[in-house]
């Protein structure tokens, strides 16, 4: 097992990748990236310039000219010797995500090979950007349609993923054919530059990628103004993806949106209590609770509720907290101390409406930003844990007595990313998976996101979907063509 102190001293030095070439810090200005497991400075990142947007800019318009008029055997090749990079190089990658995530070593792996796939996947759903023929109505005419790659793609990631969310925006944008100008995290810088020094190493051609670092706000201007653009692709808060997605269509520029979740849990009670708590507690407090498509609400039919409350308190209790370089560590800390202060604002209201805290609460008292595993139960409707994302380690739990109670929580919010539901009974699963308002609606189960299936939201969850054959489509123009 890596040690952290020699994971730190190999930590890299900032930089950026412009028109294909790793562009050192130079003169420019610095931001820090901080360590969340010590809460010490890790490293720094470098802050794009005007300059360095321009020709970043400049790069993708170039870029995508050459990158398009490849082949899709070719540009395949390319994204699947960066898959194969990437599992060469998995130890090193996961030990960027355990220095700036602070996510544990066997998550950490788990992340390189979802990324890894991500560009696997695109490099073969490329091949397959099917148009069709449409029978005409006219002797010897024929109607086609045909798909073209969008053009050149600005994306924004967000830090909870740092190697999976970059990767599916590159490989998708990549794979259909599109040139992408990456701004990455400030917080996890790194892990996004790692992706995209591999893919200029596998010979992706120059100006096909440039990744930026710096202010966000500033970059994100520049880009969405830049004529050159042709989408948007933001991975983040409801809030902020809003206002991207209404400066990109009133640009006519495709708003690509994967934003704010809160997700449900139904849990019936002709479940295995013991067994779901089990599963449910790694699937909360996994990544410190900061998954868009965590499960949050916890609602459980009340003749199991008590038990399956007694459960999930006692497990995240036993929940192993510390470093991510531990093997036997089940949970690193949240990102900042920003999150602490929100995880407190969620407890506070809780115990000034009566809620039970049956475990958690409270920040540890030791070095970094560690928040215990928290359990809100009997939330009611009005508790801000009910309405707000809380994006860390608190699982909320209510009761409920009928069906149509349940979709009814359910549904309640705006949000609408990831469901979860638990049954026996499959009839239950089948008319829930209809009713439940989601862009994702897992049955007996947890995973969501993979590489061959489409991942996005509905309502004020997103646009558009980013995996599958959807993700491809979110990249690519159809156009009719008639020939005579």
């Amino acid at each position: 097992m890596t040690k952290r102190s020699d994971a730190h001293s190999r930590y890299p030095e900032p930089g950026q990748i412009i028109a294909g070439a790793w562009l050192p810090t130079g003169d420019r200005q610095t931001g820090e990236v901080m360590d969340p497991t010590t809460g010490t400075v890790l490293g720094s990142y470098a802050q794009a310039t005007d300059a360095d947007i321009d020709k970043a800019l400049a790069a993708a318009a170039s870029g995508f000219a050459i990158w398009r008029a490849m082949s899709a055997h070719a540009r395949g090749r390319i994204l699947h010797e960066v898959a194969r990079t990437m599992r060469d190089r998995r130890e090193a990658l996961a030990e960027l995500v355990t220095l700036e995530l602070g996510k544990p070593w066997a998550e950490a792996l788990g992340e390189v090979e979802q990324a890894a796939g991500m560009w696997e996947w695109a490099a073969e759903e490329g091949k397959r950007a099917y148009g069709r023929i449409i029978p005409s109505r006219e002797d010897g005419g024929r109607q086609m349609v045909l798909v073209e790659p969008l053009g050149p793609i600005a994306a924004f990631g967000s830090w909870n993923a740092p190697l999976i969310t970059p990767s599916r925006k590159m490989a998708g944008a990549l794979g259909a054919g599109c040139s992408i100008v990456l701004k990455a995290s400030e917080e996890v810088p790194a892990c996004a530059l790692a992706i995209g020094r591999i893919a200029i190493d596998c010979g992706l051609p120059e100006g096909a990628l440039s990744i930026l670092t710096g202010d966000a706000v500033h970059i994100s201007d520049r880009l969405l103004d830049a004529p050159q653009i042709k989408g948007i692709s933001f991975t983040g808060s409801t809030r902020i993806g809003k206002i991207l997605a209404a400066k990109a269509v009133s640009q006519m520029k495709r708003p690509i949106m994967e934003l704010g979740g809160h997700a449900p849990v139904l849990i019936f009670d002709d479940v295995d209590v013991e067994a779901l708590a089990k599963t449910a507690v790694a699937a909360k407090f996994r990544n410190s609770g900061q998954i868009c498509i965590c499960p949050t609400r916890f609602l459980v039919q009340r003749g199991v509720y008590a038990a399956f409350t007694e459960a999930l308190t006692d497990l995240a209790k036993d929940h192993t907290l510390g470093d991510g370089f531990d093997e036997n560590v089940k949970m690193g800390p949240v990102i900042d101390p920003r999150r602490i202060a929100s995880m407190d604002d969620f407890i506070t209201d809780a115990k000034t409406r009566g809620l039970k805290v049956t475990t958690g609460g409270n920040r540890l008292d030791r070095e970094g930003f560690f928040y215990a595993p928290t359990v809100i139960a009997d939330v009611t409707p009005d508790a801000l844990v009910a309405n707000v994302e809380p994006f860390g380690p608190i699982a909320a739990l209510a009761p409920f007595d009928t069906y149509d109670e349940a979709i009814a929580q359910a549904n309640c919010l705006p949000f609408a990313l990831a469901a979860y539901v638990h049954s026996e009974n499959v009839h239950t699963i089948h008319k829930a998976v209809n009713d439940v308002q989601a862009g994702s609606v897992i049955c007996n189960g947890w995973r969501v996101s993979l590489p061959e299936t489409p991942f996005g939201g509905v309502k004020d969850s997103g646009l558009f979907q980013e995996g599958g054959i959807e993700g491809l489509r979110a990249f690519q123009n159809v156009k009719f063509a008639y020939v005579a």
